[in-house]
């Protein structure tokens, strides 16, 4: 299958591109991780695909609208922390 034609029906079925999907996927785990707060900035950055802790502090800035440290400082402990998997389509999730 070519490029062109997975973007189409990726983006025809879930309703979103694939990068954008894949950003969004990312994002709901590290937010995750950022509530239970079991692993460093460095880990969770690595985890979710980043090679730099600043290269995922930007990229969740610019996606959640606040840097990841401060993130897990302003969640509550009961925020979901007992979920085991992030939502199956994130981008449906944050617009709902």
């Amino acid at each position: 299958m070519s490029r062109s034609a997975f973007f189409e029906r990726f983006t025809r079925a879930i309703g979103a591109a694939p990068m954008e999907y894949l950003l969004a996927w990312r994002m709901a785990l590290a937010r995750q991780m950022l509530r239970r707060r079991e692993c460093t900035l460095a880990q969770i950055a690595g985890r979710v695909g980043y090679s730099s802790v600043s290269a995922f502090g930007v990229a969740f800035t610019r996606h959640v609208g606040m840097p990841p440290g401060r993130y897990s400082k302003s969640e509550t402990d009961e925020a979901n922390i007992d979920s085991p998997r992030p939502p199956r389509n994130p981008i449906q999730e944050e617009t709902a």
